[in-house]
């Protein structure tokens, strides 16, 4: 099978990594972002997934638009079976979608038609849902709407994170990919059409979504600091400053007027408010200092007992 590989970011690596090992697959092209700026120095980084192509030796392509007469070219060069997107970032044309034998298929992080979109990880957990997944699915001109090839599901735990629950999910795509194409080949599958009735949607996120409303429940405030991390991470603010918190975990028995902090000294354990319950953070970071353990914050910053967080 000749497979062009599309995608960007660390959740495509895995799967890029099991098209690579698999000995009747052949991956005759990587397509990825441009190389973009990043860190302190802001020197162009190339992508996870053009790194990974480098080191097995695979012809990268990285146009910054998915279009046009040069695009189309390459990609027929390459005569393709497959085409297999992975978070690459761009939305494919038709022209594009239609070149490969056997079509366009996609890597999807969530069990569809529940979060189609930009951010269905962190839906998932934002919502309380108890399982999460990857969809193989057949794609087509719409966004995440194309028929159901395979799918895989896997239990949320209520400590996962977006990072957890995101390295769970990339593991698991790698060998439902491989699996997938070949019993597409062996005509093994009737693609499935999604049932339009269930279909939720996940939209991209933003920096501003971290910003915690104590208004909120403390399962919802637990829910929002896990999914949101490690970006864009949630804040709240505190005597003018930007307080983040990285961890912690609701506390239902015990209620506090929303937003106020309420320390115990002799345990070095800290409560806020919030709608329903509390919320005790295990890890906090003042804006300009480093993350701290609740002990230490509540030893370097004693004066916060009694505050009320969320007001500038």
């Amino acid at each position: 099978m000749r497979v062009v590989f599309m995608g960007t970011p660390e959740f495509a690596i895995p799967s890029l990594q099991a098209l690579i090992d698999a000995e009747d697959i052949e991956v005759v092209g990587v397509i990825t972002q441009p190389d973009r700026p990043a860190g302190r120095g802001n020197q162009l980084r190339p992508s996870p997934v053009k790194q990974l192509a480098q080191r097995h030796n695979l012809p990268v392509f990285q146009p910054e638009k998915l279009r046009g007469e040069i695009v189309l070219e390459q990609l027929r060069t390459w005569q393709p079976d497959f085409h297999v997107v992975a978070a690459y970032g761009q939305i494919l044309r038709q022209t594009v979608l239609d070149l490969p034998k056997y079509g366009s298929i996609n890597v999807h992080a969530s069990l569809l038609p529940r979060w189609r979109g930009a951010a269905p990880i962190q839906a998932a957990i934002l919502h309380g849902d108890t399982e999460s997944g990857i969809t193989i699915m057949q794609m087509d001109a719409g966004l995440d709407t194309g028929p159901i090839l395979s799918k895989r599901a896997i239990p949320i735990s209520p400590q996962d994170t977006g990072q957890s629950l995101h390295d769970k999910l990339a593991a698991i795509a790698g060998p439902l990919l491989v699996e997938t194409l070949r019993d597409i080949i062996n005509g093994k599958i009737t693609p499935q059409p999604q049932d339009e009735t269930l279909a939720t949607y996940a939209p991209r996120i933003n920096k501003e979504d971290g910003r915690l409303d104590w208004t909120q429940s403390a399962i919802e405030i637990d829910r929002r600091v896990r999914a949101f991390f490690p970006w864009p991470g949630t804040f709240t603010n505190w005597n003018d400053q930007l307080l983040k918190i990285i961890a912690g975990h609701p506390v239902l028995e015990t209620s506090l007027p929303a937003g106020m902090v309420k320390i115990n000294h002799n345990q070095y354990s800290m409560l806020i408010g919030t709608g329903e319950g509390s919320y005790a953070p295990s890890i906090l970071q003042l804006a300009g200092r480093k993350a701290m353990n609740t002990q230490d914050f509540i030893n370097g910053f004693s004066e916060i007992d009694g505050a009320t967080l969320g007001i500038n």
